[in-house]
């Protein structure tokens, strides 16, 4: 419960003046000599939207505070949208400890984070630039990982790997960001690069932004999504990094988001508007068609009718309407969206919609999310997964990978599998990644047996390093995307007084624990 807070009295008491573009800077206005020193001895910008964030915003600044980068080398602004709790007084007393801390007062509430984050970007002077929502944290060494990242390699950006934060299990976010370390790439080499938009553990030169114009547009919803595609499509070449930078905050007390407070129809109304802006920027067809499927497939299939709200709704009719004005948008198009659709059961929607079979969309899905441990099955060396509905029996499946065989002899694990589908010639690798800690996890290669037929051997030497916990198993493929194995019957070994066994989930997945 926050202390009682009079916004009146508060800028009568701290004598705060709004100028005439409707912001107050609490820190006092330094000298000519200070802003030139300023600009030279500070190399990172960070900028923090504030809005009642009372909660978890002093963790949020001190991650910042207490980076391995020397803070008197960090510019830190955040910018209140006109809180109504104890978030401005917070702020001030950090401006009071921290000459480098640019603390900004809106005088009215924006309703957005566009507007605070675009002021936090005309303030910058250091040459390089992040974002960190004011619910969120930094790993310790973030900001030094990433700025010495950009530094060595002159790239226009860079982003590492974000850690999901929830109340019962953490997970990785855009595994396609943080599966490797990549140097002066192309962002385009990238295939899901335009699928995760939003602003955590990225870093990009500032003057990017500025000579470009670069800015977030003053939308409820998707301005994330719109800056980001602008920041990518002028980033010449780009880096990415596998080290943990930024902890997204998802925890069930968690209710400040903005959007959670915005409804599926203003959503797809932003959504189309980002779509709109998109193809008038007349951009080559092969980044075109990558950022349009993000937000026709992820977006406007996916996120709306896919999902609970979609479900429990009694006025069908206004989501089969706006999915007609997301229709409407394709029209002019020289390719057709399903083209690069990333998953084949959405091909299957969009052309029951396309047919008026509107009412066969709601029983797929439901289905789809409520049927975890799915029959898979081979046809013509191609994975299908097997449905009860008649017209759509089979529905082809990217990639199915089998549990064949598992044996512990004295000294090692052999695992064969079999695997089928699109990409059978770019499997990477088997991981084993901790349930609870997904920073804990082993990578191990695999060997081709035959055309589907895979192998792999794991020295009880090793397992034996392994730490005790619950290990779920992927295979690992086209560098960062991830099967479980189908698998049915348990294995496990008694060794050195530890309990190795590969298991059975409750999906049928293959899992791993050490007890």
């Amino acid at each position: 419960m926050s202390n009682t807070y009079n916004k009146l009295d508060f800028e009568k008491q701290h004598k705060i003046q709004y100028n005439s573009d409707g912001y107050f800077i609490a820190n006092k206005k330094p000298s000519l000599f200070d802003v030139l020193k300023k600009k030279k001895d500070k190399v990172v910008t960070v900028v923090t939207p504030v809005y009642n964030a009372e909660k978890y915003l002093t963790k949020t600044i001190d991650s910042v505070v207490n980076q391995t980068l020397n803070f008197n080398e960090i510019e830190y602004i955040l910018v209140d949208d006109g809180s109504t709790d104890q978030s401005r007084p917070i702020l001030l007393d950090y401006a009071k400890k921290y000459a480098n801390m640019v603390v900004v007062f809106l005088e009215k509430n924006t309703g957005t984070p566009a507007q605070p984050r675009n002021l936090g970007i005309e303030l910058a002077t250091a040459p390089y630039i992040t974002f960190l929502d004011a619910d969120d944290w930094l790993e310790q060494d973030g900001l030094e990982t990433l700025y010495q990242i950009l530094k060595e390699s002159n790239d226009d950006y860079v982003v590492g790997k974000t850690i999901q934060v929830e109340t019962k299990s953490t997970k990785i976010v855009g595994e396609h960001e943080s599966c490797m370390e990549r140097r002066g790439v192309l962002p385009t080499s990238i295939p899901h690069i335009f699928q995760h938009l939003g602003p955590r553990s990225r870093m990009m030169k500032t003057s990017v932004l500025k000579e470009n114009n670069i800015r977030y547009p003053e939308m409820k919803f998707a301005e994330d999504k719109q800056f980001f595609i602008d920041v990518l499509t002028n980033a010449k070449t780009i880096s990415t990094t596998t080290k943990p930078i930024y902890y997204l905050n998802r925890l069930d007390e968690n209710d400040a988001s903005l959007t959670k407070q915005t409804s599926i129809m203003q959503k797809m109304d932003t959504n189309i508007k980002v779509i709109n802006y998109v193809k008038s920027k007349k951009l080559d067809i092969k980044t075109e068609k990558m950022i349009l499927n993000r937000l026709y497939e992820f977006d406007c299939i996916t996120r709306l009718f896919n999902r609970q709200h979609f479900f429990k709704s009694k006025n069908k009719e206004a989501y089969y309407e706006k999915f007609n004005e997301v229709i409407e948008t394709t029209k002019d198009l020289p390719y057709s969206i399903e083209d690069q659709f990333f998953h084949p059961i959405n091909k299957v929607v969009y052309h029951m919609f396309l047919k008026g079979d509107q009412e066969k969309i709601e029983p797929l899905f439901k289905w789809d999310k409520k049927e975890k441990v799915k029959e898979i099955e081979v046809i013509d060396d191609l994975p299908y997964m097997v449905t009860p509905f008649e017209e759509n029996k089979h529905i082809r499946v990217s990639m199915a990978g089998f549990y064949q065989e598992g044996i512990f002899n004295e000294d090692k694990y052999t695992l064969s599998f079999s695997v089928y589908g699109d990409y059978i010639h770019e499997v990477n690798d088997i991981i084993l990644r901790d349930r609870n800690d997904p920073e804990n996890q082993y990578s191990f290669e695999v060997m081709k047996k035959d055309n589907h037929l895979f192998e792999l051997t794991i020295p009880m030497s090793v397992l034996k390093g392994f730490k005790k916990a619950g290990y779920a198993i992927f295979l690992r493929y086209n560098d960062y995307q991830k099967i479980s194995l189908i698998r049915k019957e348990p294995n496990q070994i008694m060794y050195e007084k530890r309990l190795y066994q590969f298991y059975t989930t409750v999906n049928s997945n293959l899992g791993f624990n050490i007890k």
